[in-house]
């Protein structure tokens, strides 16, 4: 019999590409979802596969029946449009939802993967980031709400792998892109497509010196399979380490969708971070890890899927 996963917000980017490729390695994939800012058309192409969704608020009692061998907890609110207009549902699912989701992989003796972020490192004092860092995150500001969610998250994850003996895992995800992410996104990849695509202006936040690193799914979810089957209960950086400017992101696109835009300039939100890159030394030692899909072939397909949505 195939070792069961159940996988929470798995009607989401991130969460359906896992699912897939769970199914793909011979697993049975239990998928809960309370579509929030999920979309069952994500998992849609699951349905003939052994792969079962459930509808589900994740804040409330799980209950699945017969074995469980992992629980993966992706459910989360993920992008700033998200969590600045569900602030209360993005603290709850970080807090109550982890909770819920670790009950279950204690009830089942499953071992717990916590989908974590870079967000926990704030507007990051040390670069490039590593595990040890402890972050510079504002509470109360208007990013607050994820970032702690994910920082308490991580919190109680490591309480449970100390005091009840469970096995767990931390993935802090830097950004990913890659298709069945949504147009309206907020997101830099997904944002900037569809404007090009559309022939709109390209809308960059602050002088666009600010840095990201751009992940592609595929590498993304290996990662996180290597983690889940791996002996470390520390956090793990899981993220593209090649740096480059928001500005540098938009051009790219502008050129490989053969878009007329133009770049125009908005103030930066508050608390955007300034930098972002991971170290990924700790993925590389433990896991034998590091991202293989260059950008222009990561958004090549990308792009292909948002042409199909614009």
């Amino acid at each position: 019999m195939s070792e069961r996963v159940v996988i929470t917000g798995a009607a989401g980017f991130i969460g359906s590409h896992l699912a897939e490729e769970l199914l793909n390695r011979g697993y049975s994939v239990i998928g809960i979802d309370n579509l929030l800012t999920g979309d069952t058309a994500n998992i849609a192409h699951l349905r003939n596969r052994d792969f079962e969704f459930i509808k589900h608020d994740v804040t409330n009692y799980i209950y699945i029946e017969g074995p469980v061998h992992y629980v993966l907890h992706w459910a989360s609110p993920a992008s700033p449009i998200d969590y600045l207009e569900l602030p209360i549902p993005t603290l709850k699912v970080g807090a109550l939802g982890t909770h819920k989701a670790l009950g279950l992989a204690k009830a089942k003796n499953a071992r717990f993967v916590i989908a974590s972020t870079s967000e926990v490192y704030g507007d990051p004092l040390e670069h490039p980031q590593k595990e040890t860092y402890w972050g510079n995150v504002n509470p109360i500001g208007p990013r607050g709400v994820y970032d702690e969610a994910k920082r308490f998250a991580e919190a109680i994850t490591v309480a449970y792998h100390r005091f009840h003996g469970l096995d767990t895992k931390i993935v802090r995800i830097f950004n990913t892109y890659g298709p069945r992410m949504r147009i309206r996104d907020g997101r830099a990849v997904p944002a900037f497509i569809s404007q090009a695509l559309r022939n709109e202006k390209v809308t960059v936040f602050g002088d666009g010196r600010q840095t990201r690193s751009f992940c592609y799914i595929t590498d993304l979810v290996d990662g996180i399979i290597r983690l889940m089957l791996s002996d470390t209960n520390d956090p793990v950086n899981i993220g593209n380490p090649a740096e480059m400017t928001i500005e540098e992101i938009a051009r790219v696109i502008i050129e490989m969708t053969g878009s007329t835009s133009q770049i125009v300039y908005h103030p930066l939100p508050e608390d955007d971070p300034k930098v972002r890159r991971p170290d990924i030394t700790r993925a590389r030692t433990l896991l034998g890890w590091e991202p293989k899909v260059d950008l222009r072939a990561g958004l090549t397909s990308t792009i292909e899927y948002f042409r199909t949505k614009v």
